[in-house]
C-alpha cells in the first residue's frame, strides 16, 4: 500500500532544497540527488528497494483545484506548488519518511502538508537514516503496489481520487505491458469524473474495500474476488454498492452531461479548444479556468497555449482535463484530441452540475448544436441527465442512469445517411435543421428521455449508414 503526502508550498521545490532537508536530519543520511523519470527523487533502503518518491513539483496557479481535490483544509489563497510524496507502506518508517520530507519541503519554502496528520508530532525533526536516493526506472517507484502477469494494482486512501499524472503513468505502463489498472480505496472514498474516464473498460477497474474483509466493484457493483492474480467480478452484486439506491432516487442533485465530437481539416492556423471553450460559455456563462494533463489542471485556460501542446505531442493523441471557477455550479470536462484520415478530432466528455430534475428541454441546446456544426464542424452530440452529486465526484454507489434529452448529428452524416431519411425518424419528435437549407445537420430532441426511443431512432440513422452501421455491431 501507498501513502501520499502533498506539500504546497509558496516556492518551487528543487532537487536541493529535498536533499538539504534531509541531511540537515542527521549526518548519517547518505543521498545522491539524481532525478529519475517522472520523479524529482527517490529513496530506497539498503537492500535498493523503493521507500519513497518524491514526484515532479507543480505549479498549480488555480487555487481552487487544491480546494476540489483535497478538501477545504488545504484551501490556498494564491498559486501554490504541488509536490507529491508517495510511501510504500510495507517498507519500515516509509509513511513518517513522506511526512518528514513534506514538512521540511513546507517549513524551507513556506507552505503546507496535506493530510495535516502526515506531519510527525517532532515536526519532522527527528534524523533520518538509512535510506540512499538515486535515480531509479519508473517501474521502480512506489506507485504500483501489487503488480502480476495480468495486474498492475494500486491502493489509495485519498477521499477523492484524481487523475494525477502518476496515475497517469502507471496506466499507460499497465497498458503497455497488457495488464489492467485496479484502483484499490477504501469504501468511503470517491473518484473524480477523470480518473472514472481513464478506467472506462474491463479489464481496468475500481476495486472498493466493503469493510468486513470483501471488496466490490465501485462502478458496475458487483462483488470482486482475487483469482489468477487480478480482482475479478463473480456476478453478485453488493449490498453495499445498494445502498445508494434510495439517496440517488430522491436525490435533488443532477449532472448534465455532454457527450460530443468535432472535426476539422489539419490546417496550421487551427486553433484548438474552440467547441469546448462555446459549450462552457453557453452553459455556464463564461470560459473555463484551467487546463491540464493531468489533475491537478493547472493551467490558466488558454486555446493557444493548449493548441501548442499539442501540436508538440502530434501525430500522437492528447487527453487533457478542463475545469470550472470555483464558487458557483461545479464543471468539468475532458479533452481529447487526435489526428484521423479526416482532420483533427477534439473529442469532448462536459459534466455540469445541476438541479436533479431533468429538465424538459435545456434552453439554448438546439442553437449550442448549430454553432458547433457551423463553426466547428461537429460530427455528433448526445446530451443526458441523470440523478447524481451536483460536486460531480463518483461514489461508490449505485446511481440512477443518465436520461437521453437530445441528439445532434453533424453536416457530413446527414449527408452520407440522406436528409429524407434523416428527416423522417420512428420518434414522436421533429428534427431541427442546423445548418443552412442544401446541406444541414440535424439536432433531435428525445421526448421524456426515453432511452427506447433514442435506440430506435438510433437504428433508424444506422440502418441507412453502412459505416455507422459496422461501428455500432463492433465490425
Amino acid at each position: 500500500m501507498t501513502t501520499d503526502v502533498i506539500a504546497l508550498t509558496e516556492r518551487m521545490p528543487d532537487p536541493w532544497s529535498v536533499v538539504a532537508g534531509l541531511m540537515a536530519g542527521g549526518p548519517d543520511t547518505l543521498l545522491s540527488a539524481e532525478r529519475a523519470q517522472g520523479a524529482l527523487l527517490q529513496l530506497c533502503d539498503g537492500q535498493g528497494r523503493p521507500v519513497v518518491s518524491v514526484e515532479a513539483p507543480m505549479l498549480v496557479r488555480l487555487p481552487g483545484e487544491v480546494t476540489r481535490l483535497l478538501g477545504a483544509e488545504a484551501a490556498v489563497s494564491g498559486p501554490v506548488w504541488w509536490t507529491e510524496v508517495r510511501a510504500a507502506t510495507g517498507a519500515r518508517r516509509a509513511p513518517e519518511l513522506a511526512g518528514i520530507i513534506a514538512a521540511r519541503l513546507a517549513r524551507r519554502l513556506g507552505g503546507t502538508v496535506w493530510p495535516p496528520g502526515a506531519v510527525p508530532p517532532d515536526g519532522g525533526e527527528a534524523p533520518v537514516t538509512g535510506v540512499v536516493g538515486a535515480a531509479a526506472p519508473a517501474a521502480a517507484q512506489p506507485a504500483v503496489d501489487v503488480l502480476t502477469d495480468s495486474a498492475a494494482v494500486v491502493i489509495q486512501e485519498r477521499p477523492l481520487v484524481a487523475a494525477t499524472a502518476w496515475l497517469g503513468d502507471a496506466l499507460r505502463a499497465a497498458q503497455a505491458a497488457g495488464r489492467a489498472l485496479q484502483i484499490v480505496t477504501p469504501r468511503g472514498a470517491r473518484l473524480s469524473l477523470p480518473t472514472r474516464s481513464l478506467l472506462g473498460g474491463l479489464p481496468n477497474r475500481w476495486v472498493v474495500q466493503d469493510g468486513a474483509g470483501g471488496y466490490y466493484d465501485g462502478l458496475s457493483g458487483s462483488v470482486l474476488r482475487w483469482q489468477d492474480g487480478a480482482f475479478a467480478a463473480t456476478g453478485t452484486p453488493a449490498p453495499q454498492f445498494l445502498d445508494g439506491v434510495p439517496r440517488a432516487a430522491v436525490s435533488e442533485e443532477g449532472q448534465l452531461l455532454l457527450t460530443f465530437t468535432t472535426r476539422r481539416p489539419a490546417e496550421r492556423e487551427l486553433l484548438l479548444g474552440g467547441p469546448l471553450e462555446t459549450v462552457w460559455r453557453v452553459l455556464t456563462g463564461g470560459p473555463p479556468a484551467g487546463w491540464g494533463t493531468s489533475e491537478p489542471a493547472a493551467l490558466p485556460w488558454s486555446r493557444e497555449e493548449l493548441t501548442g501542446l499539442v501540436r508538440g505531442r502530434a501525430p500522437k493523441p492528447t487527453w487533457l482535463v478542463v475545469v470550472g471557477h470555483p464558487g458557483g455550479a461545479a464543471a468539468i470536462a475532458t479533452l481529447r484530441v487526435r489526428i484521423t484520415t479526416g482532420g483533427v478530432e477534439e473529442e469532448v466528455t462536459f459534466a455540469l452540475g445541476c438541479a436533479g430534475d431533468a429538465p424538459a428541454e435545456v434552453p439554448g441546446l438546439p442553437e449550442l448544436a448549430g454553432a458547433l456544426s457551423a463553426r466547428y464542424g461537429l460530427v455528433s452530440l448526445l446530451a443526458q441527465h441523470r440523478r447524481a452529486r451536483a460536486d460531480l465526484a463518483v461514489p461508490a454507489q449505485l446511481e440512477a442512469g443518465p436520461a437521453p434529452l437530445a441528439f445532434a448529428l453533424g453536416a457530413d452524416d446527414v449527408h452520407r445517411i440522406g436528409l429524407p431519411h434523416a428527416l423522417r425518424p420512428p420518434v414522436p419528435t421533429t428534427p431541427v435543421r442546423l445548418d443552412p437549407a442544401e446541406r444541414p445537420g440535424l439536432y433531435y430532441p428525445v421526448p421524456d428521455g426515453d432511452w427506447q426511443a433514442f435506440q430506435h431512432l438510433m437504428a433508424h440513422l444506422h440502418s441507412a449508414d453502412p459505416e455507422r452501421g459496422r461501428a455500432a455491431a463492433g465490425g
